[in-house]
């Protein structure tokens, strides 16, 4: 929107053409989502407050957890809303790949918030039940998929690039593409779902892994860097950096009220949302792998939960005190900021290292 009446003014003032830089307004755009979360988070924690849309705690738990029934929660459409905002002002609308991934996000955030408000306004524990929410996700994700592979040009836009090797990519044709696209959006949106437990456990690194996703798209749609790092060139992946910007700054400021103690949740509207965008974002980069390796957090705590349930249902017995994983730290000793500030540590060398492999191939 911005954009387009830059492009207008720059007709009588050459000045204005300085928007057409994409790492401008990604800066512009981060410093506008955090904005907009500062401050519209106030204002939407005393209507959640108000309407009594409070979280409720697992008696089974740590024992701890208790003192945050009835925090406010459905916190994460908050960050939405900032980075639906900023992404409408600063990034090129005539942009495919923009609107893919915005109506990607909102589409998994429709199915959260139904969730979290099953929950929390009609006190139904169960929610949105796990077969419909599935369904709608692969819905969502399949319609993502065959779309993604429409617009491919180049058989580069549907292979499988392995880090740190620099001439290894694997063909996947287009049912394998379709397939690995389907699972790495409802794969990272059920993971993010399975971290957001703690106080800012799943937003520092959702920001952090976004801010990396955003290098990775600025390489992919610039054709001189993409061909010095030997990246495959996408044109339009670009300007992806302008939402990743926007996902990182509203990820930011929705922390500034999330740090322990929260004073809201970001609830399934969030946290659905926000892995379904991570994982779009890293498939029209082609950067899989490497969103699995930057993720690991999320692998973790998802596998933590499978792991947990075949043994159980396998042999009775649990290998974890309980799962998710960052329960069982605290079941065994750790304070809750021990726990969010060490995985806060594990994603930012993770982070690194997949931001090496720009380098190391």
């Amino acid at each position: 929107m911005l954009l387009t009446l830059a492009h207008w003014l720059s007709q009588t003032v050459h000045g204005f053409r300085v928007f057409d830089y994409i790492t401008l307004r990604a800066v512009l755009a981060a410093l506008t989502s955090l904005t907009i979360s500062f401050v519209v988070g106030p204002v939407m924690i005393r209507k959640l407050t108000a309407y009594k849309i409070g979280q409720a705690v697992r008696d089974d738990g740590p024992q701890t957890h208790l003192v945050k029934s009835g925090t406010p929660t459905m916190g994460g459409a908050l960050i939405l809303v900032a980075i639906s905002i900023t992404t409408l002002l600063w990034a090129d609308l005539t942009n495919r790949y923009v609107w893919l991934v915005l109506l990607t996000m909102l589409g998994f955030g429709v199915i959260g918030w139904v969730d979290d408000y099953r929950k929390v306004v009609h006190r139904n524990p169960k929610g949105l039940s796990a077969r419909a929410k599935f369904f709608w996700q692969s819905v969502i994700a399949t319609v993502v998929a065959i779309v993604l592979l429409q617009m491919a040009a180049t058989p580069a836009e549907t292979e499988l690039i392995v880090p740190f090797f620099k001439t290894v990519a694997l063909p996947l044709g287009g049912i394998g593409f379709a397939v690995l696209t389907y699972f790495v959006i409802v794969g990272t949106s059920n993971a993010v779902n399975l971290t957001d437990g703690l106080d800012g456990l799943a937003i520092m690194p959702t920001a952090m892994i976004s801010g990396a996703l955003a290098v990775f798209a600025y390489v992919a749609g610039n054709k001189v860097f993409a061909l010095y790092l030997a990246f495959p060139s996408i044109p339009g992946a670009g300007e992806l950096v302008v939402f990743c910007a926007a996902m990182t700054g509203a990820g930011l400021g929705f922390l500034w009220f999330n740090a322990y103690p929260a004073e809201v949740f970001m609830g399934d509207v969030g946290a659905l949302a926000l892995g379904a965008a991570l994982g779009l974002v890293a498939v029209i980069v082609r950067q899989e792998i490497v969103l699995f390796v930057m993720g690991g957090v999320f692998v973790l705590e998802t596998l933590s939960v499978v792991l947990q349930v075949a043994s159980f249902k396998l042999t009775g017995n649990r290998i974890f005190r309980m799962a998710p994983v960052h329960h069982h730290f605290e079941l065994k000793g750790w304070k809750e900021n021990q726990v969010v500030v060490r995985f806060w540590i594990i994603t930012i060398i993770l982070v690194l290292a997949g931001l090496s492999t720009l380098k190391l191939r």
